[in-house]
């Protein structure tokens, strides 16, 4: 066993000194260096690599949310690839000031190790040692040999020559087996000299014996003093762990050999007698330097001590002993330190706010971190400070340059003087480099510009406190609360997407509220509620009215904007126009350009046009370019940063310096020169191409260097990966992607190889000036100063696409833990092997909840497109419930939304619809999910079960919840739908909000064309796009449109002048031009543009216009034009369906017939009222037409012979009252014809011509239009000032649904799988068809469900809703079996407990149905009862009547068994069927069941107090509880009469005995329901509990095996500006009783009725509109004696028509079959 030195140190981890991690550390990683002696640790070191420090990691990812790195330096077996002295105390350093947890942990061994010829040796020390060996007759040639003086050091030193200063190329790895025994010898000798020159020096008191030490120490001795000598006290208590390990007789007895070492006798004897032994220094160590910080400093030492027989010493068993034994000490011992310093991220949820102030907080730190590398001032800082300074500016400042000129640095080092600079204000400093934004899209980045705008003027110390970079994912106490956050302007246009006004409106209210904006009662602008949905026009006014109206003179806005030219798809130009103009007074807007994107410079201008800012730009006064900085400052900052790392150039070496700076003097090459002439010695053979000549080249070389110092396969690897990367790496994952084993082509032959963890260290160490760390969403990642890094690496590495899609795809395979081999249900609980870390959505701990990985949802998505994995992007990401968890719980619920309606153009993408369904879903619960996300499964799973059938691929996604699921609510049979949500909702960004939409056409593919009243035209081409605006131009003019038609594939465009376009939208995207070839000649041709129709057949298109009597053909192969003269204006035409003939109808009733041949006049024919024919059908197997007039009137011809004049066969005329049609939709498919007119739509059957059904439009409102659903057994319409659309069932005439929409509607399209509604502003909102149908088709009451009955088993239960009709639905297919038809109104319902009768009580009359065969053995008349019982065995049933006598009769004969004269209130049976109870004059009486007499009485007659309530127990049959309205609660023993007093509730308690219930054993007792509360009785410990819940309880329900209570509420108010339609309705809630835990909740669509709980522990809801829901009880600490049934789609029931589930009707007796007297 290990024992410490400090017993009190561990403790005092927890109550120590404060660490700086403790208020918010800002590093996201356990860096630990392993300090050890490398000859004496390899079994110990390995053990920990491959079992300790991978559990570790685990630990600290799943826990505290940070990530673990060790660094082993002495990792590799070959000594020549160890790192030096001085590196690893670089590493020790990094280690120390970057690990958010223990740093060093160091093995001390028996052995203490050898010491190594130093690196470098100071000029004078070198010289005295030589000078020793000299005057002791020693040869120094040797030593002088491998050291070479160097006068570019400070100070100047000898430095050990490249052969030993282990050089790591690829060569001489392969050529170092050859040489690893000559070199072993030789620096054996050159150590011992080196160390009897120093003994010399102690000798001659030349050198201090301290000093000398220093010489002798080993690697072990030397990093074990740099770590904890130069560390804080604090920091050694807390973060440091030392293990010594003693062993006495470590060496078997053995007869010892002398050792050979030939050195001159003096030389010899001065070793002996001045040089420390390595057992002196390691006691030294161990006795004298670990125990003083023991004592002084609190360090954690363990000692252990083992003694070893002699005769065998050390053995293998012992040592792997120890090391298993180390191991269960160091995992212990790392994880209550790194525990005990509380810097783990909470577990709760954040919202969208949170994750816009870690963003603004990230943006304020890359802000101080590149004004960090400001080092040469420039110019242009006091032009930008003139800029800031003058009072009124109505113009930005434009600040270009070249690349890498140093514009962003500028201005970064600007935002930190802004402050001194305008002392007189308290100014607003927002800079917001746009380029390193790990989102870049539009909405993203004008989100956050509103955010932090808003956020610093209106809650500048709470956004302070919660937008510190301390603030991280899921952490409650830095959460921003977004409610908090204030705006004088109106944010109708981004929160409220159903608020409708105009510009002018809205404008104004903006001026009003900022009147007000000093005073209190300003409106809340509500951040956390950023609708999903708002459109970049609303982002971008909302954005300009804050920029216009929160600044002051007294605190002005300084708003700097960088990077904007380097965005793709024109974001930036978007950002540009999105700002006011001109500038507001109050504003200094600050805009960074490239001098080479003239495109982006005169978007600018044009933004801001006027003469002034044009002329201003011009003469520099508004734009500043920067140029190339004073090549004497480079020189400078090139000397100063050579100093700072301990270097200098001589002068001839400076002169080529200077050459360089004066052909190229920009920072960032100043910056590489550095890393360059640092490598020169001073006696480097440098010319002038030893320079690069440009940022590029001088990038180049350096990865030419490293590649040279590194491996080259490592080199390549580390560096694409980082540029590849979406946010940057951490280290922990490059270090993770490199040490996967792969092949790497690249330079050479392939080497396939696993980097370890300190060559990854070195190689950063490298990199270090050009990495920066940023903290991205709670990680500290590496990214590159540059953006040109980028660019070269792209070029050299990541030329080939194939490459770049491997690199891509192992990124996927690492951050989708493919490579981990780690389970990840069970990382935590298993051993594992692995070096790369599990990868969940979410990583679970059982103490901490659980904590989002956002590095997996942030990097996957990216590098799984960018791979081409599309298959896996979907099937992983997008149709994923644990990646939609995640993303909503890191707050990026918006970038989730973007993915799902991406338009992807991979042909791989498959689940369009799918996904637009999910984001639908999201999107309408976004309000309630951003401020409580941990009910995303209860509302996914509510909205996504009734669509299954239709979305089949979705399963999975549901399955997932239900398996993830460890406690709560879930539902085993979903209600119907109360509405279909949209699939998508698309609006213009671009459009005039004063536009109505003139004219729509669709066609049959699913185009859908608008024409607005200013002339636009905006293209939809169906499923998974946006909208899109169309621009046709003609001789350089923009052509305006004036109409749109469709017919089969085509769209028929006319325009304002007169032109004509038709497009094929199954063809490239190509207008052809109609021209009409008489209109040059003929003015009377002229082609009008009010376009009426057209009808397409193939290539042959007819044309017809508004009040004109022609028709003209148009033949699109050959593009010619004909025009068909006809009686009278044409008002409809068709097509014959080999396209030889064409029919078309006229205002006067009138239809030609013509050949398309001959274009000829073959017939005509005319209806009898002479009324405008609006539809023909052709039936052309029949040899029909059927006429549709105007007013509804239907005429039937004969067309057989074409060549005669058709034959009237049949006409029908409308009845009663008429007005002319609106609409009409016909299918030939199910042969059906919808006339939709203002009071009426009917229904007629195209195959016989008859009328079938009519349906009324509801009073007081009229059809504007209809449509039929795809297979006929649902229409949809239209009403006059309703914003639904409607949906009836053809069969019942009933109005099943209601389809949402935001606006008014103008016009309703049904496409093949779609039904689109366009509003009058152009608004599209698609429903799918299949799902309306699945909604429709859904099996309800028809009225709101009153009673539930649940058998035994669970696996039937029936419902009443108070009409005749009492449904069986069986919970296993979730439909509803049969009804029982009754004659009047069911009243009351009962079911044996065996589930063999069901006793129902309608109209006086008793109704005894068989539920197996649904037969109706007994209707009994004259029962006049008002409530019926059946006994527990199942025999007998009672009928109460308050009027007349109570009868106990036999369920299967109906015969009476006796009759209870007294009216019984309340009655129950009691468990062994004995006894009907019941209340009656305020006494509890007992009568029998055999004879119907009073046999037993409770009374309180001494209290002189009522009953008010009782209970019977089945699990105690002989007592039952009753309560007095005292509060007295008493047990009578009714057999024995006997009464026993137990207790009087207090005052404050009191119970409801319409509340009154009590569980099966009389555990628990449900009191009453107060406002907000529920009181509960638990009579098994005598206690009363007062449960306090959110809103009114309007139902509660108490288990009856007295696990759970069951309760549903309503809202107690909503949040201000809220209009989420989850927040408004009821709530289903579940408690444990047993200690008052919440275990779920679920939002209710639907006004519930009835609430039961069986015996399964479901929770069966009966709601208003006549569906049950219900839910299953998920308890994990409950064992459940069966599983819970829950609905599954059956297959057979898939295969039929859901509209043909109707339940199977069981008919009553005509008349009773039993009468009472």
């Amino acid at each position: 066993m290990f024992s410490y030195l400090n017993s009190s140190c561990l403790s005092g981890m927890h109550t120590g000194g404060k660490s700086p991690l403790d208020s918010g550390f800002s590093t996201s990683c356990v860096k630990i260096y392993l300090c050890s002696n490398p000859e004496d640790s390899v079994v110990e070191r390995r053990a920990l690599r491959e079992t300790v420090f991978p559990r570790f990691r685990e630990h600290c990812r799943h826990s505290l949310g940070l990530d673990v790195r060790v660094i082993d330096p002495f990792e590799s077996s070959d000594p020549s690839r160890w790192p030096d002295e001085d590196t690893r105390h670089q590493m020790i350093h990094e280690c120390r000031g970057s690990s958010a947890g223990p740093f060093l942990l160091a093995l001390v061994g028996h052995q203490y190790g050898t010491a190594r010829l130093p690196a470098q040796v100071e000029v004078p020390e070198l010289q005295l040692l030589l000078q020793q060996c000299q005057e002791a007759g020693v040869s120094t040639q040797e030593l002088e040999k491998v050291y070479q003086r160097d006068e570019n050091t400070i100070p100047t030193t000898y430095c050990l020559r490249a052969p030993h200063r282990r050089s790591y190329s690829l060569q001489q790895e392969r050529n170092k087996v050859k040489e690893e025994s000559k070199t072993k010898t030789k620096d054996e000798e050159l150590r011992k000299l080196f160390q009897a020159a120093v003994s010399l020096c102690v000798q001659s008191g030349s050198m201090t014996p301290e000093r000398a030490k220093s010489f002798y120490r080993s690697a072990l001795d030397a990093d074990l003093r740099y770590a904890l000598e130069s560390c804080p006290e604090r920091d050694i208590a807390r973060c440091c762990l030392v293990y010594v390990h003693k062993i006495i007789n470590a060496k078997a007895e053995r007869q010892k050999g002398p050792v050979k070492i030939q050195l001159q006798s003096k030389l010899e004897d001065a070793t002996l007698s001045s040089s420390p032994s390595n057992e002196k220094l390691l006691s030294e160590l161990c006795e004298s330097f670990l125990p003083r910080l023991v004592t002084s400093r609190q360090l954690l030492v363990y000692t252990i001590t083992t003694e070893c027989d002699r005769r065998h010493g050390y053995t293998s068993a012992r040592r792997r002993g120890y090391a298993d034994s180390l191991c269960q000490q160091v995992y212990c011992d790392l994880v209550q330190m790194t525990d005990s310093l509380n810097v783990s991220q909470s577990a709760e949820p954040s919202p969208l706010g949170d994750a816009l102030s870690r963003e603004q907080a990230e943006q304020e730190q890359l802000c101080h971190i590149l004004s960090r590398f400001y080092d040469i001032i420039q110019p242009e800082e006091e032009k930008v400070r003139a800029y800031v300074k003058q009072r009124y500016h109505h113009f930005p400042l434009v600040v270009t340059g070249g690349p890498c000129t140093g514009k962003t640095v500028l201005l970064a080092h600007c935002t930190q003087q802004m402050k001194r600079w305008l002392a007189d204000s308290d100014p607003v400093v927002i800079s917001f480099f746009c380029n390193l934004s790990i989102n870049a899209s539009p909405k993203h980045l004008l989100s956050s510009l509103c955010y932090q705008i808003a956020c610093r003027y209106h809650s500048d110390s709470s956004c302070k406190q919660d937008a510190s970079l301390c603030s991280d994912l899921d952490d409650p106490g830095s959460t921003t609360d977004p409610r908090e956050v204030t705006s004088s302007c109106s944010p109708s246009s981004v929160l409220d997407s159903q608020h409708e006004r105009g510009t002018k409106e809205h404008v104004s209210d903006c001026e009003q509220s900022w009147s007000t904006a000093q005073h209190p009662g300003q409106r809340q602008l509500d951040f956390g509620n950023i609708k999903p949905d708002a459109c970049l026009s609303e982002l971008k006014e909302h954005l300009s009215c804050l920029i216009s109206h929160l600044p002051s003179t007294e605190k002005p806005l300084v708003l700097i904007l960088d990077g904007l030219d380097q965005l793709k798809n024109n974001t930036g130009l978007q950002i540009i126009e999105s700002l006011p103009r001109p500038v507001p007074p109050a504003v200094k807007l600050i805009v960074t350009a490239s001098s080479n994107r003239a495109h982006f410079l005169q978007a600018i201008k044009l933004h801001y046009a006027c003469h002034s800012v044009t002329e201003d730009m011009c003469t520099g006064r508004l734009c500043i370019q920067l140029g190339l900085v004073d090549r004497k400052q480079s020189v400078q900052m090139l000397a100063s940063l050579l100093k700072g790392s301990g270097r200098r150039v001589t002068s001839g070496q400076q002169a080529l310096v200077n050459q360089a700076l004066a052909h190229c003097c920009l920072p960032l090459y100043a910056r590489l020169l550095h890393a360059h002439t640092s490598l020169w010695h001073s006696d480097s053979d440098v010319t002038e191409s030893s320079l690069p000549d440009g940022v590029h080249s001088s990038i180049s070389a350096l990865l030419d260097h490293l590649e040279q110092k590194h491996f080259s396969s490592v080199v390549a690897r580390a560096i694409s990966y980082l540029t590849l990367s979406r946010s940057g790496l951490t280290e922990a994952e490059l270090a993770d992607l490199l040490s996967i084993k792969e092949d790497w082509p690249h330079i050479g032959s392939p080497f396939k190889m696993t980097v370890p963890q300190v060559d990854v260290e070195r190689l950063l160490l490298d990199l270090k000036s050009f990495l920066i760390q940023r903290k991205v969403a709670g990680s500290l990642v590496l990214f590159w100063v540059s953006r040109h890094f980028k660019l070269v690496v792209a070029k050299r590495y990541l030329d080939a696409p194939d490459v770049r899609r491997r690199l891509h795809s192992q990124m996927v395979d690492y951050f989708s833990g493919q490579t981990s081999g780690v389970n990840k249900d069970a990382a935590l609980k298993t051993h594992t092997d692995t070096r790369q870390p599990s990868q969940p959505f979410v990583f679970t701990s059982i103490k901490r909840g659980g904590r989002v990985n956002v590095r997996k949802i942030v990097e996957l998505p990216y590098h799984l497109q960018q791979s081409g994995r599309w298959k896996e992007f979907e099937r992983m990401l997008l149709l994923s419930f644990g990646f939609h968890q995640a993303m909503l719980r890191a707050g990026l619920l918006g970038d989730l939304l973007a993915m799902l309606e991406a338009e992807e153009e991979s042909s791989q993408v498959k689940f369009v619809r799918e996904r637009l369904l999910l984001a639908s879903t999201l999107k309408s619960s976004a309000c309630f999910l951003q401020s409580s996300p941990l009910q995303l499964p209860a509302v996914m799973e509510t909205n996504l079960l009734p669509y299954l059938e239709v979305f089949p691929a979705l399963e999975g996604y549901v399955r997932e919840i239900k398996e993830g699921r460890g406690r709560g609510l879930g539902i085993a049979l979903c209600p119907s739908p109360p509405c279909v949500p949209h699939i998508q909702y698309l609006k213009y960004d671009d459009i005039n909000k004063d536009v109505c939409v003139r004219e729509i056409a669709g066609t049959k593919c699913g185009v859908v064309a608008e024409i607005t009243d200013d002339g636009s035209a905006w293209i939809w081409k169906g499923c998974g796009y946006d909208v899109a605006k169309l621009s046709l131009r003609c001789e350089e003019t923009e052509l305006k449109f004036a109409g749109v038609k469709s017919s089969g594939p085509f769209l028929l465009l006319s325009t304002n002048c007169s032109k004509l376009f038709v497009w094929d939208v199954e063809g490239p995207e190509k207008f052809l031009e109609v021209k009409d070839p008489f209109k040059n000649t003929c003015e009377s041709s002229e082609t009008p543009s009010n376009i009426e129709g057209f009808v397409a057949h193939q290539k042959t298109l007819s044309v017809w216009w508004k009040d004109e009597s022609f028709v003209s053909v148009f033949d699109i192969s050959s593009e010619t034009l004909t025009h068909f003269q006809c009686q009278s204006p044409v008002t409809c035409s068709v097509f014959s369906s080999d396209g030889f003939f064409m029919y078309c109808g006229q205002e006067e009733g009138t239809v030609s017939v013509f050949d398309m041949k001959s274009s000829s006049l073959l017939s005509t024919c005319s209806n009898s009222n002479h009324s405008a024919v609006t539809l023909i059908i052709l039936h052309e197997d029949k040899r029909e037409m059927a006429c549709v007039d105007r007013t509804g009137s239907v005429a039937l011809w004969d067309v057989a012979a074409n060549t005669q004049p058709p034959r009237l066969v049949k006409e029908s005329f409308t009845q009663g009252y008429s007005t002319n049609i609106l609409s009409t939709d016909y299918s030939s498919e199910i042969n059906t014809l919808l006339m939709c007119q203002a009071h009426q739509a009917s229904l007629w059957d195209t195959c016989n011509w008859e009328l079938w059904d009519q349906f009324l439009a509801p009073q007081g409102r009229a059809f504007t239009q209809a449509v039929l659903s795809q297979d006929g057994h649902l229409f949809l319409a239209l009403l006059d000032t309703c914003t639904f659309v409607l949906v009836w069932r053809v069969s019942s005439g009933e109005c099943v649904l209601s389809l949402e929409t935001n606006k008014q509607p103008h016009t309703l399209l049904k496409m093949a799988s779609d039904v689109i509604c366009v509003s009058h502003d152009g608004c599209l909102t698609v429903w799918d068809s299949e799902m309306i149908d699945a909604a429709g088709s859904a099996q309800k009451m028809g009225g709101g469900v009153k009673e539930v009955v649940v058998e035994q088993t669970g696996v039937w239960f029936y419902t009443r809703d108070g009409s005749e009709k009492v449904w069986k639905w069986s919970l296993d297919t979730g439909l509803p079996h049969v009804n029982f038809l009754h004659t009047g109104p069911v009243e009351k319902l009962q079911l044996s407990p065996n589930g063999i009768h069901l006793v129902s009580l309608s109209a006086g009359d008793i109704y005894v149905w068989r539920t197996e065969t649904g037969e109706n053995i007994l209707r009994i008349g004259g029962s006049r009862a008002r409530d019926i019982l059946i006994t527990p065995n199942n025999n007998f049933g009672v009928s109460i009547s308050e009027r007349g006598l109570s009868r106990v009769f036999k369920i299967a004969q109906g015969n009476i068994v006796c009759s209870i004269h007294p009216y019984l209130s309340d009655a129950q049976v009691s468990p062994e069927s004995t006894y009907l109870l019941g209340c009656c004059h305020g006494d509890l009486l007992a009568a029998s069941l055999w004879s119907g007499s009073i046999s037993k009485r409770f009374s309180c007659v001494e209290s002189s107090e009522e009953v008010v309530a009782f209970q019977t127990l089945s699990q105690h049959p002989e007592f039952v509880v009753v309560m007095a309205a005292s509060g007295t609660v008493y047990t009578w023993k009714v057999a024995e009469e006997t009464v026993c007093w137990h207790f009087q509730l207090p005052h404050m308690f009191h119970c409801q005995p319409e509340d009154f219930q009590m569980s099966s054993n009389g555990s628990y007792a449900l009191l009453s329901i107060d406002s907000g509360a529920i009181n509960l009785l638990n009579l098994s410990r005598v206690t009363l509990c007062s449960f306090k819940v959110e809103g009114p309880v309007i139902k509660a329900y108490l288990d009856k095996t007295g696990r759970y209570v069951a309760y549903i509420t309503t809202p107690s108010g909503l949040e201000d500006g809220c209009d989420c339609y989850l927040h408004a309705r009821p709530i289903l809630q579940v408690m444990r009783l047993s200690d008052g835990e919440r275990l779920g909740a679920v939002h209710l669509s639907k006004n519930p009725l009835a609430l039961v709980i069986c015996e399964q522990h479901c929770v069966f809801v009966g709601f208003g509109d006549g569906s049950v829901g219900v839910y299953y009880i998920s308890d994990v600490t409950v064992d459940e004696d069966e599983p819970i049934r829950c609905w599954e789609d059956p297959s057979g029931q898939l295969k039929q028509c859901p509209f043909d589930r109707t339940p199977f009707s069981w008919f009553p007796q005509d008349t009773p079959n039993v009468t009472w007297p």
